[in-house]
């Protein structure tokens, strides 16, 4: 979904028509976001199956195209199809598509394909042949992926089935939603305790949850749901979390002030499944349930994090538990800290310059449009201000 509000951006500016190859595990997620068309490549598509094929990609790449042919101005005519390989192992001559002199070349390409899993729209914004348009387009440049979330992606009836019947059989009558957003990457180097442990100290130290009592504290189980006047929903592939904080509330007390904590889980398939329509089905149910919250608290690194509080307009609370992949093994103070914006993260932005072969020092060259993130130091936010 990042990567789709991407290249459906893209598209936008270079007046161009985008055509989706879903799959099956992708099918009746999303209504059409088009009236009276659609966006769906054709099952009858030429090359539709060469799209999956490493000699096809090879034989089209933009990255190849530039190592061929050093000048591309000079060149009487562009290739009638290119493709475009913008995933996070993209190489060095992939990562030219973000150079503006190679953008005016793109546009006189007749087809292009397109592959990617990143959020790119924050390096868009750097780029001087986008900039006029998109300031127009977005004055506030933290709800891009927000407004374009909302128009591109509206819960298929299925998809609207299984979200409205959960909502409002556990959250609709709560004064309060908090959404806790938690993926764990690898559960030996980042255990589920130690996780456990930093949730519990952020919502303490945040007030977002009812405080927990000192000793056992019996309530009246009369009409619970009746008085619920908090209700946390807790998205993760684990039900150990739920478990966990169910025992907490119920052996150290679910009240404080009058306060009732109601916890409700979804879904916890325990594992990412991939090519599963299905799981993808109720993932999606989750996202678009944890946006519909009041208050977010999200994972650092986590896409499924960025599309709930993007979709909700919400400036989640980031947890900062230890993830390897930014080198981080150890737990971090404080346990929680509140996101500069509510924009995703673009976690592969190009950090080398072919001309000067050099690696690019990652503060050159950001403008007041774009900070490193919170939970991926080198990768890049929209941002409305400056602010670290």
């Amino acid at each position: 979904m990042l990567g789709l509000s991407s290249v459906f951006l893209y598209a936008l500016l270079t007046n161009r028509v985008v055509l989706v190859d879903f799959g099956p595990d992708m099918a009746d997620l999303f209504c059409e976001p088009f009236p009276n068309s659609t966006w769906s490549l054709p099952d009858d598509f030429p090359f539709r199956n060469e799209f999956y094929d490493s000699r096809f990609r090879q034989a089209h790449s933009f990255g190849n195209f530039l190592m061929r042919n050093r000048n591309v101005a000079q060149l009487a005519l562009p290739p009638s199809i290119l493709h475009l390989y913008l995933s996070f192992d993209y190489n060095n001559h992939d990562k030219l598509f973000y150079k503006d002199e190679n953008q005016q070349f793109l546009r006189g390409v007749p087809w292009l394909t397109l592959r990617t899993d990143e959020y790119f729209i924050p390096y868009l914004f750097l780029m001087p042949c986008f900039r006029p348009d998109l300031g127009k387009m977005f004055p506030d440049r933290e709800t891009v992926f927000h407004h374009l979330g909302r128009y591109l992606f509206s819960p298929s009836n299925q998809a609207w089935g299984l979200i409205t019947r959960f909502y409002d059989a556990y959250l609709a009558r709560a004064e309060e939603r908090i959404g806790l957003q938690i993926r764990v990457f690898n559960t030996t180097s980042t255990p589920i305790p130690l996780v456990m442990n930093h949730i519990w100290k952020c919502t303490q130290k945040e007030n977002l949850l009812p405080k927990l009592q000192a000793s056992t504290t019996s309530s009246s189980s009369t009409s619970a749901m009746d008085k619920t006047t908090k209700v946390v929903l807790i998205g993760s592939l684990y039900r150990e979390f739920y478990e966990e904080m169910k025992y907490m509330y119920w052996t150290r007390g679910g009240v404080d002030g009058g306060e009732v904590v109601g916890l409700h889980q979804a879904s916890h398939e325990g594992n990412q499944r991939y090519q599963s329509n299905s799981h993808n089905m109720k993932a999606w149910a989750d996202m678009y349930l944890l946006s519909l919250c009041d208050v977010l608290v999200t994972s650092p690194w986590s896409t499924f994090g960025y599309i709930a509080q993007g979709i909700g307009g919400l400036k989640p609370w980031m947890l900062n538990i230890p993830n390897p992949k930014n080198g981080v093994e150890k737990p971090l103070e404080p346990a929680c800290s509140r996101a500069v914006s509510l924009e995703p993260c673009f976690h592969c932005p190009p950090s080398y310059d072919m001309k000067a072969k050099v690696v690019v020092d990652p503060e050159v060259g950001l403008g007041p449009p774009v900070v490193h993130c919170e939970d991926v130091s080198w990768g890049l936010k929209l941002v409305n201000d400056r602010k670290f």
